[in-house]
Order: structure tokens, then C-alpha cells, then sequence
């Protein structure tokens, strides 16, 4: 983790922003970054991990994009009359964990996803998923993706009520570390995620 890493999900909505300010309210030489924001209303990922994980402006960079429409990056830039190159979207200096939009298939512009942007930057990355019903196909199609592209996968949190049978299916079938098992949190503080962190979290620190 010291040298950052990117988190994505397998779907919008997983859980990827409370994993995030976990980490980061967990290592402190983590800065945040949200390469591509869609969506201000009612706030923004920056500003939520900012205020859950306590974090000082100068762990907190500025997005490359900020959008208004809460839709895929490709919808939310045309909408703004607004083209997303990756000549744009070079990480911070330091050790940046860098939040992704959506999935990893998401299309950023016409040419290029959420997958092409991982590789570009080149950090280990880190799923996310849901312990719902349906997650161990979404959670296997998107380790597949990752790995087609030679993505180098550190592992995968499952955020939610934990499932053993589907932990350990995810983990047998996808061949991967389960970094994580994130029950439902009761609030979302730096306290309550330093606690989080040092109760949930098995990987590298």
C-alpha cells in the first residue's frame, strides 16, 4: 500500500468510497484521489471520504473531472460538453489511492474504460463487492476482466453482512486474497474506521 493502489468495484453502489476512507483513515501515507467524478449532489466522494476518514487537505487532491450528472463518465462528460482524456488524469505525486467510477468495464470516453485508465496508471488493484445474491458472478466477471488486461489484483473486500460460503467461493474460484469482510458500519468517523481497519483489514499496510 505504500506505493497506492486503485480501488474499483464490481457494479456502482458497492461500497467502494467507505472502503476507501477506511484505508485511508487506516494508513495514514494514503492520499485520496477521485480521477473522475460524476455526480455533486448531494456530496462528492471527496467530500465524504474528507469528512469519514478526517483527512487534512493535503491528503485530499483534487479531481481531474468533477461532473454534475450522477451517470457513466462517458454520459456525464457529454452532457457537460466536456471530452476525458487520459493526458488529464495523472495521479498526484506520493502514495495515492485512487477511487474509480462505477465498474471496471465503465466507459470513460469513446475509445477508452475504466480498465484502460487502471492499466495506464499501472497500481495493484483492489474489488470491491457486495456480499448480496448475485454478487459471485459479478465479482468472478469482473476478476476475469482485471486479469485479460494483466492487471495486477491485490485482492477483494466484500463489504456487507458477511456470507462464509460466498467468501470462500470468491477466494476458491477467483484465486484471489479476500483483503477484507466490511460488515455494515453503525457510523462512519475516523474513530470508527481506525476501528474498522484494524479488526477487518488482512492485507499489505
Amino acid at each position: 500500500m505504500t506505493g497506492g493502489c486503485f480501488i474499483t468495484g464490481t457494479d456502482t453502489g458497492v461500497g467502494k468510497t467507505v472502503v476507501a476512507a477506511m484505508l485511508c483513515a487506516g494508513i495514514p501515507q494514503l492520499r485520496y484521489w477521485k480521477p473522475i467524478q460524476c455526480g455533486v449532489e448531494p456530496s462528492t466522494d471527496r467530500a465524504d471520504v474528507a469528512q469519514w476518514a478526517g483527512l487534512t487537505p493535503e491528503r485530499l487532491p483534487a479531481e481531474a473531472f468533477r461532473l454534475d450528472l450522477p451517470a457513466s463518465p462517458h454520459v456525464a462528460a457529454a452532457a457537460a460538453g466536456v471530452s476525458i482524456s487520459f493526458d488529464q488524469l495523472r495521479p498526484p505525486a506520493g502514495a495515492v489511492l485512487a477511487e474509480g467510477a462505477g465498474g471496471v468495464m465503465v466507459p470513460i470516453n469513446d475509445r477508452q474504460s475504466m480498465l484502460d485508465l487502471m492499466v495506464a496508471l499501472g497500481l495493484p488493484v483492489i474489488l470491491v463487492a457486495r456480499t448480496a445474491l448475485g454478487t459471485i458472478n459479478h465479482t468472478l466477471l469482473s476478476l476475469e476482466a482485471l486479469d485479460r488486461r494483466g492487471l495486477r489484483v491485490a485482492g477483494v473486500v466484500l463489504n456487507g453482512t458477511p456470507v462464509p460460503t460466498t467468501t470462500e467461493t470468491i477466494r476458491g474460484w477467483g484465486k484471489v486474497k479476500i483483503l477484507a469482510e466490511l460488515p455494515p458500519l453503525a457510523a462512519l468517523n475516523p474513530a470508527s474506521l481506525r476501528a474498522a481497519f484494524e479488526q477487518h483489514w488482512r492485507g499489505e499496510r
